[in-house]
């Protein structure tokens, strides 16, 4: 059979997949939606429509990275869809990577310069840019070695990995080495092909994962309650306040603020007060309320500010 006839058959087969993927969605199968639309980019992996309501249904279920990953495929080949370049730009800033989401909001406005929604968020996004890397400023000093430093996109990775690792604030190799494999392990999408892909990539530096982890753990953890002992009533163990906020069952909204103020133990999260929290970009009473409960499991509370 020619090549000709194959791809013939696999569009025919695509577009039926479409067809009941569609008709699984407009009437509220959303899983069979999903399952449909996966079949049909198998068959023809250029289908644009299903590419896109795809990753709209892995958006709305805050599966970003393989939102992410179908998003950019659209966007790299013309015509671009303002739409998905939006939808990019959105998923992009809340995973802090506000040059891509710049880049992507720049398309949209080069296209359409008066685009209202494009332009509300590059604002957002300028912003946010700002405040982030004079943030990343300080927090870099001299803490860290020329090897420590080196950024995780100096290393090919698969898209996956990167993704995953993106959304875990993981951005140089001295990360890494505070991470732990069950940490890794433990995050969505993330499995034992990428946790080997970076097993590797740390051993050519003659590395590991976690080996700097114990120290740091400790040493966060007791400098947050020394720097305000308010912190918890009681007497709470260290090795409480040195577990990772991925030990609590939080929402997406609620992990994603967390990122964002760049806390990773319990003993941060319980140093901060309301009022830090309440002013994070969308985190509202329901994310406060939802830490707030996970942390009473531990033992521990947020801080109180003295009257």
């Amino acid at each position: 059979m020619s090549d000709l006839s194959v791809n013939s058959i696999n569009e025919r087969a695509a577009e039926e997949f479409y067809r009941k993927a569609v008709e699984a969605e407009n009437g509220g199968n959303h899983e069979k939606a999903l399952e449909f639309f996966e079949r049909t980019l198998n068959e023809n992996p250029d289908h644009e429509q299903a590419c896109f309501k795809l990753a709209l249904m892995y958006d709305r279920r805050a599966e970003d990275a393989k939102a992410i990953e179908l998003y950019e495929r659209l966007v790299t080949s013309p015509p671009v869809s303002l739409n998905a370049l939006l939808n990019l730009a959105v998923l992009y800033e809340d995973n802090n990577h506000y040059d891509e989401a710049h880049r992507c909001l720049d398309a949209v406005l080069r296209t359409n310069p008066n685009h209202p929604r494009a332009r509300l968020y590059m604002k957002d996004v300028e912003s946010a840019r700002s405040m982030y890397y004079d943030d990343e400023d300080g927090i870099r000093g001299d803490r860290r070695n020329a090897v420590f430093d080196i950024p995780i996109t100096d290393f090919e990775l698969s898209v996956r990995s990167r993704n995953c690792l993106k959304k875990m604030n993981i951005r140089s190799v001295g990360d890494l080495l505070k991470t732990s494999e069950q940490e890794l392990l433990s995050y969505k999408n993330f499995g034992e092909t990428s946790l080997n892909e970076i097993k590797a990539l740390l051993a050519q530096k003659g590395l590991r994962l976690g080996q700097n982890l114990e120290t740091d753990s400790k040493s966060a953890a007791a400098s947050s309650v020394a720097r305000r002992p308010s912190v918890v009533a009681g007497n709470v163990p260290a090795e409480v306040l040195s577990k990772t906020v991925g030990d609590l069952e939080l929402s997406v909204r609620s992990r994603k603020a967390l990122q964002r103020l760049n806390i990773n133990l319990l003993g941060e999260l319980a140093s901060r007060t309301e009022d830090e929290l309440l002013g994070c970009k969308n985190f509202g009473l329901t994310s406060l309320n939802e830490i707030k409960q996970q942390l009473a499991t531990f033992g521990l509370g947020l801080r109180k500010l003295e009257e």
